[in-house]
């Protein structure tokens, strides 16, 4: 062979994100398409909750200033805030360009990222099977396989989840993860086709520096994720890549090399010092509870991975994924770093893939796998029926009064008084967690965040809680209102306004009051 020659065997697994080359669609193809479209109308037609607020908040300050934002959530320099990640830069120059705001970027966020989920769910499970129907079945398994209790957080693939969190910066991360375990498992399996003859041979490195990318934005846009990502890959090589010589470590090598580089180059924060930081293991607690009701339906996965364990002689990619991911839940639980937790739902994905594989071999099929199937068809009901269905049946077409998505209230009444900037005196669960959203700032921030000394967040907890006390004189009230320059109370109906304060507005839904203080 001449030089710089590279010479490769191309294999058909993993050729399409969605399922194979052939000019009818594919089965995962059809359906694929359904889902999203479902549950793009399902993650539409519910007010946008939780954390929506702060993610929308972030948007606003990159919209306000993509090279200098603000802290998301206080009138607070952001220099160093982990919010402002890769994905956050992009959603802040479209709304820069669209003039949409943060709460409409949002919106249309939650369809961009189901579809990468899609894509890369499809192009990771034909990179382990070629069966047509093993993606359908997976979808059906990671939608569905969870438990009895309803559990909605960030980064988990329910369908109650994924209703209320597809617009936030969790579920593109787990989107391009999957990307980067099928490109990662390609690049393992077809290690030995491939064959460099002189320094000409550098093109094909690209297919080890593109998923080093790929690994590299995971751990900016979501860092909690990356663990999941970095598990999975060493997964996928470990069980694999054979072979091993130094030319093929060297190539794995540069994968990680370029993951870092990129996490290490980029200029709004340091992704490094976000290890061991525990401010929000606290919070993370929760995940750990009644781990039975929030998964269990997920069991019938355990025994197909014990087959491909046995199969492979313990050199599976799934099996290896779902052990090291019990280690990390498991070291999160006995250290105390509760933020660990969040890979418990990707953590199924090992089970819940290796169900779907099995049952998409072709027939005949063996008792066992009859049985295996009945078990799944009943899990997969038992999950909808019980956790899953209020998620995509409308109540007003519900006929026995599924557990319904959070409808939180909108703050767009408040917010039409503001302007932006202004601070915010807020009280009330909702009102914390959403008025940012609007580009204005709260005295103190609800969470935790490098870019903000911990104990400047709790000295304006502080202040709020003092400005609310009944004891607080009014000469007190005024002091607070001056050394955090507050221009608005956000007020509960329970909680009455100060008599120096002016009700502008009231939210007939909820009862709560909009009045200015400080001038």
């Amino acid at each position: 062979m001449s030089s710089g020659v590279l010479v490769r065997r191309r294999s058909a697994r993993g050729a399409a994100a969605l399922g194979g080359r052939s000019r009818l669609p594919s089965p995962y193809q059809v359906c694929g398409a359904l889902f999203w479209l479902v549950m793009t109308l399902a993650y539409w037609r519910l007010p946008l909750c939780c954390d929506a607020g702060q993610h929308a908040a972030v948007i606003e300050r990159l919209r306000d200033d993509l090279l200098h934002p603000r802290h998301p959530m206080a009138d607070l320099p952001g220099a160093g805030s982990p919010y402002y990640s890769p994905y956050a830069l992009a959603e802040g120059v479209f709304a820069r360009w669209t003039g949409l705001s943060g709460w409409d970027v949002l919106r249309l966020a939650g369809p961009l990222n189901l579809l990468v989920l899609l894509t890369g769910l499809g192009r990771f499970v034909r990179a382990l099977t070629p069966g047509p129907w093993a993606p359908v079945a997976a979808l059906g398994a990671v939608t569905l396989l969870w438990g009895t209790t309803p559990l909605s957080w960030s980064g988990y693939l329910g369908l109650m989840s994924m209703t209320g969190n597809l617009g936030y910066p969790s579920a593109f991360a787990l989107g391009l993860t999957l990307w980067a375990w099928a490109l990662t498992a390609a690049r393992a399996r077809d290690a030995e086709r491939v064959r460099f003859v002189g320094p000409g041979g550098l093109r094909g490195l690209g297919g080890y520096a593109g998923p080093g990318a790929l690994y590299g934005l995971v751990l900016l846009v979501h860092p909690i994720t990356f663990a999941t990502a970095g598990v999975g890959a060493l997964a996928c090589v470990a069980a694999l890549q054979r072979g091993w010589r130094v030319r093929v470590a060297g190539r794995w090598l540069l994968a990680a090399a370029v993951a870092l580089a990129l996490a290490g180059s980029w200029p709004y924060f340091d992704v490094f010092a976000l290890v061991g930081d525990d401010r929000l293991d606290g919070l993370h607690r929760v995940l750990y509870d009644d781990l039975g009701g929030h998964f269990w339906l997920a069991l019938p996965g355990v025994p197909a991975l014990w087959r491909r364990a046995r199969r492979s002689r313990g050199r599976d990619p799934l099996v290896l994924m779902f052990l090291l991911d019990c280690l990390v839940v498991a070291y999160g639980w006995f250290s105390g770093h509760f933020t660990y937790g969040r890979i418990l739902g990707p953590a199924l994905l090992g089970p819940q893939l290796a169900l779907a594989v099995e049952l998409s071999a072709p027939r005949p099929w063996a008792p066992w796998r009859h049985l295996l199937g009945v078990l799944a068809a009943a899990g997969a009901c038992v999950g909808f029926l019980s956790a899953q269905a209020g998620a995509v049946v409308p109540r007003s077409l519900d006929p026995v009064g599924f557990d319904q998505p959070p409808r939180w209230p909108s703050y767009d009444w408040a917010a039409r008084c503001m302007r932006r900037g202004d601070v915010v005196l807020a009280d009330g669960y909702y009102a914390r967690h959403a008025v940012a959203g609007y580009g204005v700032n709260l005295v103190a921030p609800l969470w935790p965040d490098i870019a903000l000394d911990e104990r400047e967040r709790q000295r304006r907890a502080a202040a709020v809680r003092a400005y609310l006390d009944p004891a607080t004189t009014r000469a007190g009230r005024a002091a607070v209102v001056r050394r955090y320059h507050v221009h608005w109370l956000l007020l509960p109906r329970w909680r009455a306004a100060p008599r120096e304060a002016v009700v502008v507005a009231w939210s007939r839904r909820t009862g709560e009051v909009l009045a200015r203080v400080g001038g």
